[in-house]
């Protein structure tokens, strides 16, 4: 037994650090220590932990990066004071659900560089989380109960494989941070600017073609986006078809309009209406005259001077999606929108 293993064994310590050891093996008098309360076993080569670690009642803190570990160990299921899990560059290919389901006051989950192609649904039982990084793994999709951990303020999902993040990812409006760099995707979820405090935005390395309706108003203070594939504004003239509605659309749109007035009959009965209320939850609204419509008619772009309108030192420009209603309205609209055209 090392000297500070007999320290804190026989000294009631609160901490123990055993990094970079040569561990292959997590002595069992660590158990023994009731009132440890940080426990760091990075850089060692660490292939499982014993069941008896279930005693540190008090572990608010584990370091376990830069192992040998090819599953998260059932034993943290156990540890329910744990605040802080890092599990960094081990193998890792599976995040047990009963296993999350034990660590309800963690803050801080650190999963980078393992091979995890998926995160559980039960991962909403994290309520507590604020930190959450799977940076460098396989990542193929994003739950959508992510948007059930509301405390959330910094997510980092650079290098996977991600195609899409799903709408509900803004429902987390304590995000000040999100990282999802060299992933897949070609679009971003529309009403992010309900994230209302995010600063720092990293989507370089995408596929990104445009940004979301109003993306102009977030409080933004850095944004990464090089290596995407955005429209660009190069006018060409257009031949516009006659504009015809469908009586699915003119019927939304009277619904949706009759719904803005408190005092109307379609406001009180609406709510009686699940599948209705649904269907309309994902209409449009017209960046010009402002009123509502179910499906995109028009879709269009305008251009950010991210210096100018977001308040930012860069002096380049940035496309951003907007929705028109009908003709009149773009006609009306002057030059500061253009029609995307598809070659």
């Amino acid at each position: 037994m090392t000297e500070s293993m007999i320290t804190a064994v026989y000294g009631r310590a609160t901490s123990l650090n055993l990094t970079s050891k040569k561990l292959k093996v997590v002595p069992t008098c660590v158990s023994g220590i009731a009132n440890l309360s940080v426990l760091l076993l990075n850089n060692n080569s660490i292939g499982k932990l014993p069941a008896e670690l279930r005693a540190l009642r008090h572990l608010a803190e584990l370091n376990l990066g830069n192992n040998a570990l090819n599953e998260v160990p059932a034993v943290l299921g156990h540890l329910e004071s744990l605040k802080k899990l890092y599990l960094f560059s081990n193998q890792i290919t599976v995040l047990p659900p009963d296993v999350i389901e034990g660590l309800p006051n963690l803050v801080v989950l650190n999963l980078n560089h393992n091979q995890i192609h998926r995160l559980p649904p039960e991962i909403k039982s994290l309520s507590l989380l604020r930190h959450l990084s799977v940076l460098d793994n396989k990542l193929e999709e994003v739950p959508v109960e992510l948007g059930h951990l509301t405390n959330l303020t910094e997510i980092n999902l650079t290098s996977n494989n991600l195609c899409w993040l799903p709408q509900q990812l803004y429902r987390c409006k304590d995000l000040t941070k999100l990282h999802v760099a060299r992933n897949k995707l070609t679009s971003l979820p529309e009403g992010i600017g309900a994230l209302a405090k995010l600063q720092v935005l990293d989507v370089a390395g995408n596929k990104l073609s445009i940004f979301p309706v109003e993306f102009h108003l977030l409080p933004l203070r850095e944004l990464y986006y090089e290596g995407n594939r955005f429209v660009r504004c190069e006018p060409m003239s257009s031949v516009q078809d006659v504009e015809v509605l469908t009586l699915k659309e003119l019927a939304a749109r009277f619904v949706l309009q009759e719904d803005r007035k408190r005092s109307s009959l379609v406001h009180m009965m609406l709510p009686h209406y699940p599948a209705l209320t649904a269907l309309l939850a994902n209409c449009g609204r017209c960046v010009f005259c402002l009123k509502p419509f179910l499906t995109t008619w028009l879709e269009c772009v305008h251009f950010i001077s991210l210096k100018k309108d977001m308040k930012m030192k860069s002096l380049r420009t940035i496309p951003v999606r907007a929705l028109l209603c009908s003709f009149k309205c773009f006609n009306m609209a002057g030059d500061s929108y253009y029609a995307v055209a598809t070659r």
